[in-house]
């Protein structure tokens, strides 16, 4: 059967190329997938340049991100968001940390996203594999991305004909609307992140390219005594602003510190959104407030704070603040 219900816009959900779309809309219609398959990879091997490549490399958002403004199928990005969730359920705060610092070098060394077709793996599997393609040569990285990038389109034109023969009736109108609906969550995992050309960002400060997804100051509370999370606490972060870059030890007045945000622990003793998503975190002095005279009325502590500095050089990193609490003693440290 043709498939001469595909067109560019199809074509593009399987490979973010305009290039690569329109030279497959040319070549249809195709009788088989397997016909689909050996075209494009015709076209992806032999008839379009590295900038081609580039530009589907650049479709796929990160790990936790939505698409960008610019991301030109609808389809392709309803698959994103389900290609992710292999891995989103296997995150944890530490590995989505080690993840995001190691896209970081690895953009740093190689000049372009991290790409990989990952079907099933979870986070920290992920996570090998890219410390394990980092010490390759830059020309031999790049052949490889490319060829991720071939299996992720192979898969998604498996999905376009599998679609269409369960859809024959269908007329295309109404196949354009339901595609997204029919596309299988658990198909694979792709992690990658939107390419930034050298002459717009600088190779040195690759975190400027990151956009966070999540706060850049978290915390969460564990009671000590009893083992479990600490739910149902109030927390309250703020900053420290006055003429003194920082306070002095016994002038840390109430009215030097600015409201920041505040949340309530969830049943897993996180903290939820305490500020803003934001890729910079400006420095200076944070406080971190727990109301621990609630949750232990018979306590010692009518309340913990604490203080630390994010330094000019830290801006672009994560602080997890975590409090391990129990009735008469408490104790942090920064974690990740």
């Amino acid at each position: 059967m043709g498939t001469s219900v595909f067109g560019e816009k199809e074509f593009l959900a399987c490979c973010g190329s305009t290039k690569f779309a329109q030279e497959m809309a040319s070549a249809a219609p195709f009788a088989t997938y397997r016909q689909a398959v050996e075209a494009a990879s015709d076209i992806w091997c032999n008839k379009v340049d590295v900038n081609v490549w580039l530009e589907a490399f650049a479709a796929h958002p990160e790990i936790g991100q939505a698409p960008s403004s610019t991301h030109k199928s609808p389809s392709s990005a309803q698959w994103s968001k389900g290609e992710q969730s292999t891995a989103l359920a296997t995150a944890t705060d530490s590995t989505l940390q080690e993840l995001y610092e190691a896209y970081t070098r690895y953009r740093q060394k190689f000049g372009f996203v991290f790409l990989i077709c990952a079907s099933g793996r979870s986070t920290p599997e992920i996570l090998a594999e890219l410390k394990k393609r980092y010490p390759n040569r830059p020309i031999v990285e790049f052949e490889i991305a490319a060829k991720e990038q071939m299996q992720i389109t192979e898969l998604r034109l498996s999905k376009l004909f599998t679609t269409e023969e369960s859809d024959a009736s269908k007329s295309r109108e109404q196949w354009n609307a339901d595609v997204s609906a029919t596309v299988e969550e658990d198909r694979l995992s792709i992690i990658g992140s939107h390419l930034t050309a050298a002459a717009k960002a600088p190779v040195g400060l690759p975190s400027q390219i990151l956009t966070r997804t999540r706060p850049p100051i978290t915390t969460h509370i564990l009671d000590v005594v009893r083992g479990c999370p600490a739910a149902g606490v109030e927390v309250l972060l703020e900053k420290w602003q006055s003429n003194n870059m920082r306070p002095v030890f016994g002038e840390m007045t109430r009215d030097c510190w600015i409201y920041e945000g505040s949340s309530t622990t969830d049943k897993d003793g996180r903290s939820g959104q305490l500020m803003g998503l934001v890729d910079a975190l400006n420095p200076g002095v944070y406080r971190i407030s727990f109301n621990t005279g609630k949750y232990y009325p018979d306590g010692f502590f009518p309340h913990v704070s604490i203080v630390f500095e994010v330094r000019e050089s830290q801006k672009w990193e994560h602080f997890h603040v975590p409090l391990l609490l129990s009735p008469f003693s408490y104790s942090t440290y920064r974690g990740s």
